[in-house]
This record gives C-alpha cells, structure tokens and sequence, in this order.
C-alpha cells in the first residue's frame, strides 16, 4: 500500500519578489561618540530611484547585539544597545530586520531606531536593503554595488555632560 500526503497548491514564496529594484540610500546617520545609558536615534532613508515599485523594503540592521559565538553555540551575546523603540510599523518576525513596506518609485522611505547603548567600547553597525525578506529580488545602487553600509560608534562610560534648566527642570545636553 502506497500513501502520499501533501499539501499541494502553490509555494509559499511563489509571489516573493524577483529581479533587480534599484535604490539610493539617501542617509545612514548614528552618532558616532555615544555615552552609556544615553539615548540615541540610527536613521536610515532609501529612495527608490528604479522604474518599478519596490514590493516590501526591507532594511537588516547587525550589531545591536554582540555574537561571539557560532551559529551552534547556544551564545545568545549580549546587548550593545537596547532598542528603546523600532521604526514605526516595520517590525518582522525577523531578528534584526525591518521592513518599511511597500516603495513606489521616487518615494523615500525614512526608518528610525531610538536606542541606548549598554556596552562601553567600539562598536560597528552594519545595515543592507532588500527589496522583501523573502524570494529571489535583490537591491542594488545605480552603479551596480550593494545598498549596505557601516557605522562605527564609540561609546564612552563617562557620564554625558547635562544641564538642568532651574526654572523649568529641562535637562538638556551639552556638547
């Protein structure tokens, strides 16, 4: 006796993006002298400079965390920075990636992590863009090189140089 089980139709993945969509990281910014426990912002902004609508821009982020193990380790690292707040609506079922959804060509899609860092030392940031988090698509600049990039930060011990306004209680930092 012969049984076959399946669930048959059509893949999951079949209407995943395919191709090439072309962008322009308009800015990648992060503060590159951070102090402990101060809050900071990592902006990132694409443009979609290809003729065609990019399906589901897709931005990964590495270095939040800190892996000194391999991928069988049962390392989970430790925290860098703690990700007060993500990119509005752009959370994934992803580690370390978010997407912005749908980019119609000449649109800008602007992301926006608040996060405070735990970890003094030199840390590096590394992001790339994606056209989705799934299928074959991929991004590429207008020369033909891969929309990633990298940010170094120091982040210091010493307590950041602040300020209290005697009339209204403010803080407000000072450079």
């Amino acid at each position: 006796m012969l049984a076959v089980a399946g669930c048959g139709g059509e893949r999951r993945d079949a209407a995943a993006p395919d191709g090439t969509y072309v962008v322009d990281v308009r800015r990648a910014s992060f503060a590159p002298k951070q102090h402990l426990a101060q809050r900071s912002a990592l902006v990132v902004s694409v443009r979609n400079t290809g003729a065609r609508a990019i399906p589901d821009l897709t931005v990964a982020v590495r270095g939040f965390t800190d892996r000194s193990g391999g991928p069988r380790d049962a390392d989970f690292g430790r925290d860098l920075w703690i990700v007060d707040r993500d990119p509005a609506g752009a959370a994934t079922a992803f580690e370390d990636t978010w997407t912005a959804g749908r980019l119609e060509p000449d649109a800008t899609a602007t992301l926006r992590w608040e996060v405070t860092p735990v970890v003094a030392g030199t840390h590096e940031l590394s992001y790339e863009i994606a056209p989705a988090t799934v299928g074959g698509g991929r991004a590429q600049l207008a020369g033909g090189g891969v929309p990633r990039g990298s940010l170094t930060v120091r982040v210091t011990d010493e307590p950041a140089r602040t300020r209290v306004d005697p009339r209204s209680g403010a803080v407000r930092r000072q450079e």
